[in-house]
């Protein structure tokens, strides 16, 4: 499926080809803090399927594994746009599904980080759930 989107203001677009049935759903505290919110819903993309006009601001997050991870923003209005792997090789971008203007049809199938999902949350019945990534 051939998405597009971008920040807020419009300083950063993108276009990607994603797979729709790779939607999911985040609870991770750190999805949570980064958002501001209860979770975070996101669709991977491979990098020569990623094009991007801008450039945002990269924050790096080591993860409890270790893993260095950079979620990026745009540098005027702050919408997270993505995150993905730091160094060599190959990239993966997890696009924030709340940026793609198709953002209605990214329904997720799947859940992750279940174990930190907050409790008043209502279950999303039907998905695949992981206690952890």
């Amino acid at each position: 499926m051939r998405i597009d989107g971008g920040c807020h203001c419009g300083a950063i677009t993108y276009r990607a080809e994603v797979d729709p049935q790779k939607t999911s759903i985040c609870h991770c505290v750190d999805c949570q803090q980064l958002t501001g919110t209860a979770f975070r819903v996101s669709v991977p993309a491979p990098e020569d399927a990623f094009e991007m006009s801008g450039t945002p601001k990269i924050y790096v997050r080591i993860g409890d594994s270790g893993a260095a991870r950079a979620q990026a923003f745009c540098p005027e209005c702050g919408s997270h746009l993505y995150s993905t792997s730091v160094g060599d090789g190959p990239k993966v971008y997890v696009i924030r599904t709340g940026t793609a203007r198709q953002r209605q049809e990214l329904v997720p199938h799947r859940q992750i980080w279940h174990r930190s999902a907050l409790h008043w949350l209502p279950e999303f019945e039907g998905l695949a759930t992981a206690e952890k990534q």
